[in-house]
């Protein structure tokens, strides 16, 4: 099954706190890990941007359940592509909150500091997030 990448961008509900964020993560690394899916995810208060990597029957299966979970909306494919190896393979998921970090890189690949995932490009998407896993430790 060939390997694949996808990114998408979404908007949290009200009802995604910090306690939903991280019941988030935990259910994510489980199945990732289970499902042999990579990724990072990027968020402050109102988005998320998020790749995955990994089979395409997985990312698949993965993307329709997240497409249906009411902790978020407008979620929107913003990259995919087939690829020949994982940039993210490091992580079953990588979790990287907004910070002066992630302002500086905003700004580098769009036309703001603020992370508005939605303004991006795919292509601009994916080369933030490469950076952005360059100041994460390995799982």
């Amino acid at each position: 099954m060939p390997l694949t990448r996808l990114i998408y961008v979404s908007t949290l509900s009200k009802s995604c706190d910090s306690v939903a964020l991280k019941d988030i993560l935990h259910k994510s690394r489980e199945h990732n890990i289970t499902s042999k899916i990579t990724g990072l995810l990027s968020h402050n208060e109102k988005y998320f941007m998020q790749c995955l990597e990994g089979s395409r029957e997985e990312i698949n299966r993965t993307y329709n359940y997240i497409v249906n979970d009411p902790r978020h909306s407008k979620v929107t494919i913003v990259y995919f592509e087939e690829i020949h190896s994982r940039q993210f393979g490091d992580w079953s998921m990588g979790d990287v909150p907004q910070s002066h970090l992630t302002s500086l890189l905003n700004l580098q690949f769009s036309g703001s500091d603020e992370f508005k995932p939605y303004d991006l490009t795919g292509q601009s998407a994916y080369l933030m997030l490469l950076e952005l896993k360059q100041h994460l430790p390995s799982e």
